[in-house]
């Protein structure tokens, strides 16, 4: 018998608008030490799904309709709370997507790590304590005793990530669901936590639920896969059926939409001028005092996230930055932008020293080179309509009459990909991938010489981020922009860039075409990003969690 039935479920919310369906007929299997990956587009139903698992529906708007949720043959959906909570966090528990929201910012990480412990096992702080540095080190997090006295904000994502597997398996639960545990996650990070799970499911015998947007991410990891579009599974089976024998449309377009199987984009010679220089950075240096070095230091401790770092990018040229998080490539896009001040070196637009400006001189320079943020709602005035937000950027490049500024927010809006009937919404009226685009339309409507993309589409589904990359790469073309792009992604790099620069701890220890870089990489930190690149080749990943 299955450890996990779930039989012709059907979970509707009620809205203002009526009764929303959000998952439609859904019926699986789960056995022990086997790996459920459910894949699918934000909007699919498949965190609601796994909400339902574990019985964390909102209990005023959401109701399970048809169906049950056998869990050892116990429907769970018969349950009542006092039952529920027996069962979260003992026999099944989840891994959320983003630990800082799950995380409680205003306790010690011991204390949220050792409360599964004093709730369902009874035991003391005391006892607890010495359990929770244990699977604290076993889950690779180094100088667990001195993490448990921290904060969840001094702690980087992917350890914060490792935090919340350590909390989510300390009752040794019989099955672990993950919703989208590494979207966020740097494609070395990603790759450890994905390790890590297979590596604790050997030991285990644990039941795993993946939940991503991401084929590629979990070919490697699959015993069975569910493709969900709009509520509904439209395909199912194991991993070699899905990559290799693959059936419904939605599961192509999926697949397609991952960059490293797309054919990289490169700008013909003709294209760039080689001999015209458009960025020039020289021996930029951006340091940060990170505090005393001790309780009655008087030095400050500085961190050098951009080191010496030079670079060139030609007119018409797309550069690619790539890196870790806390490689510094960040940094640098701001200090390009003169965001941040910057510590020492030269940076040149053209004939125009940037690092030489004034606030007024820079504010009048900034017009020639914009920057595309990572999360557009965090860009984007949430008190401004898309409108307001254009018309701002147009007017300071000198369009005033309205019959003109309508025209020119309209076409912006086509040039995006957006309907302008649209232009009187507010960003939070529209989806990610839409205010990305309002993001980029703002960014063009200056006709700058120079683009910095920082990660701008790190935070969407693989579908969207291929519409993105494209609608880019189409407005660098149409516009001769000249870009530097900035991700951890290296087959995202690779799709958009004419050439890739690799930082690590605020240097730049290669740089070359792209195709160079990806067929011949010379440094081994290039070398360890690229072996980290997850394929949507089942047989060639598993060798990697064996």
């Amino acid at each position: 018998m299955s450890l996990l039935h779930v039989n012709s479920l059907t979970i509707a919310f009620h809205t203002r608008g009526g009764l929303v369906t959000a998952v439609r007929d859904v019926s699986f299997d789960l056995e022990r030490g086997k790996t459920l990956c459910i894949v699918g587009e934000s909007g699919s139903g498949k965190s609601v799904l796994c909400s339902s698992l574990i019985g964390l529906l909102p209990p005023h708007t959401a109701r399970i309709e048809n169906g049950l949720i056998e869990l050892d043959g116990q429907d769970i959906t018969r349950l009542d709370n006092t039952r529920l909570r027996s069962i979260r966090g003992n026999r099944i528990a989840m891994i959320f997507q983003d630990p800082m929201t799950s995380l409680n910012p205003y306790l010690k990480i011991g204390t949220q790590v050792i409360e599964p412990l004093t709730l369902h096992n009874n035991l003391s702080r005391k006892q607890a304590w010495p359990v929770a540095v244990k699977l604290l080190d076993e889950v690779g997090l180094n100088y667990p005793q001195r993490l448990m006295t921290q904060y969840p904000h001094e702690l980087s994502g992917g350890m914060r990530q490792r935090v919340m597997i350590a909390m989510a398996l300390i009752n040794k639960p019989e099955i672990l669901i993950a919703d989208e545990p590494t979207t966020a996650l740097d494609v070395t990070i990603q790759a450890q936590i994905l390790q890590l799970i297979k590596k604790i499911q050997r030991e285990t015998n644990i039941a795993v639920i993946f939940v991503s947007h991401d084929l590629g991410v979990v070919s490697g990891i699959a015993d069975h896969i569910l493709v969900m579009q709009q509520g509904r599974v439209v395909e199912e089976g194991s991993a070699d059926d899905i990559f290799y024998h693959t059936r419904h449309s939605y599961t192509r377009k999926l697949l397609a939409s991952i960059p490293v199987t797309a054919k990289p984009v490169a700008y013909k010679s003709s294209d760039r001028n080689r001999d015209n220089l458009l960025l020039t950075i020289r021996n930029l240096k951006t340091y940060f005092n990170n505090g005393n070095k001790g309780w009655f230091s008087t030095h400050k401790q500085v961190v050098k996230a951009v080191d010496d770092v030079s670079l060139e990018i030609h007119e018409g040229e797309t550069l690619g930055l790539v890196g870790e998080s806390g490689s510094g490539k960040s940094t640098l896009g701001r200090s390009v932008m003169r965001l941040l001040e910057i510590t020492d070196g030269r940076i040149s637009l053209g004939n125009k020293d940037l690092s030489l400006l004034d606030s007024r001189q820079l504010k009048i320079a900034r017009r020639e080179f914009q920057m595309i943020f990572q999360d557009p709602y965090a860009s984007l005035n949430p008190r401004m309509t898309v409108y307001d937000t254009l018309a701002e950027a147009l007017q300071v490049r000198g369009v005033t009459s309205s019959t003109k500024l309508i025209d020119d927010i309209n076409q912006l809006m086509l040039d995006v990909g957006l309907e302008p009937a649209e232009i009187r919404k507010y960003p939070h009226e529209f989806s990610g991938g839409q205010r990305q685009r309002i993001a980029i339309a703002r960014a063009i409507a200056l006709k700058p010489r120079l683009i910095i993309a920082d990660e701008p589409v790190s935070a969407l589904d693989v579908t969207i981020q291929a519409q993105i990359l494209a609608l880019l790469l189409e407005l660098a073309n149409k516009n001769h922009l000249t870009m530097l792009f900035i991700s951890h992604d290296l087959s995202v790099v690779r799709y958009m860039s004419d050439r890739i620069a690799v930082m690590h701890s605020g240097k730049i220890v290669e740089i070359d075409d792209t195709e160079t870089v990806f067929n011949k990489p010379r440094h081994p930190y290039t070398q360890s990003l690229l072996s980290a690149i997850p394929l949507p080749d089942p047989v060639r990943e598993r060798q990697k969690y064996q």
